[in-house]
């Protein structure tokens, strides 16, 4: 590998370090989450750099990890500044059905036009 590749690899691995971590969830879980189609090594070699996932494995993990998108994994795009409470939430909204989604996207826009529609105090 060239030395350009090598620092792909690598900040491909902190990526999914970071995501892996942000979720909470240890190689063993994650790889769980995938239904064992990526193994902890596997896993763990894709955090290390010392092998590249495919478009295929991102959107596994990306689908397992349930806060980042394929791309981010792939560093085709930059990442959100999220704080963890807003990962959480996140993480709650994949985390529900169809129905619970529409729930909490109403909810959530009617809390936003409460708070934008309050009157500016004198």
């Amino acid at each position: 590998m060239t030395e350009s590749e090598i620092s792909l690899s690598n900040a491909i691995g902190e990526r999914l370090r970071y995501a892996r971590e942000a979720a909470g969830l240890s190689l063993r879980r994650l790889s769980e989450r995938t239904d064992e189609r990526l193994s902890k090594s596997r896993i763990s070699n894709y955090k290390l750099g010392t092998r590249r996932m495919g478009i295929e494995e991102a959107r596994l993990l990306a689908t397992a990890l349930g806060t980042v998108t394929p791309a981010f994994l792939l560093c085709i795009e930059d990442p959100v500044n999220l704080s963890a409470d807003e990962l959480d939430l996140l993480r709650q909204y994949r985390a529900t059905d169809a129905l619970g989604q529409i729930e909490v996207r109403k909810r959530a826009g009617a809390e936003a036009r409460r708070v934008t529609e309050q009157p500016v105090a004198a």
